[in-house]
């Protein structure tokens, strides 16, 4: 008898999906990037840090950078939800997201130096008390984004110095 109440007592517990969030990336300590460059394209307010730190308006090495976001909702359908007593005890009625795509180009006298993209997603439950705004979560997709593009700059950092250096000593001979 009690095996068979465990059993009608699990059956109707309650389950909560589980977001598919990637896990933040790890922390980065910000610098500028080895030389500087002046932003062609793109908004100077919405720039990895790395490359904020190193804009100079009078270099000949141009950035162009771009950011590009998609909303994502789902939704279980209200047939579903408004029978289901969980729902007035807080589960999930669905989920919104925001996809992050940037874009990062570094170049000097139309040769490119470099070339990066990464795409991000943040999603996040809502329930009938609580939903996250639009604003919050495209912010945390732009942070994730921005820090994966840094990421992969620091990575290529020696790479990009030494091809920023032999573009300038190549401008400059006559």
């Amino acid at each position: 008898m009690t095996l068979l109440f465990a059993a009608i007592a699990l059956g109707c517990s309650i389950r909560v999906p589980v977001s598919q969030t990637v896990a933040p990336a790890e922390p980065l300590v910000e610098h500028s990037l080895p030389f500087k460059g002046r932003l062609v394209s793109g908004n100077a307010n919405e720039l990895p840090p790395a490359i904020a730190m190193s804009l100079s308006p009078d270099s000949p090495i141009g950035f162009s950078y771009r950011e590009e976001l998609t909303h994502s909702e789902y939704h279980i359908p209200l047939a579903v939800t408004a029978l289901d007593p969980v729902t007035y005890f807080g589960a999930p009625l669905g989920d919104y997201g925001v996809t992050a795509f940037a874009s990062l180009s570094i170049f000097n006298d139309g040769r490119v130096l470099g070339e990066y993209t990464a795409k991000a997603f943040v999603s996040k439950s809502y329930t009938l008390y609580s939903e996250p705004t639009h604003k919050e979560l495209e912010q945390a997709a732009r942070s994730r984004v921005r820090q994966e593009i840094e990421q992969k700059l620091y990575r290529d950092q020696d790479r990009l110095a030494q091809a920023a250096a032999s573009s300038n000593v190549t401008a400059s001979t006559p």
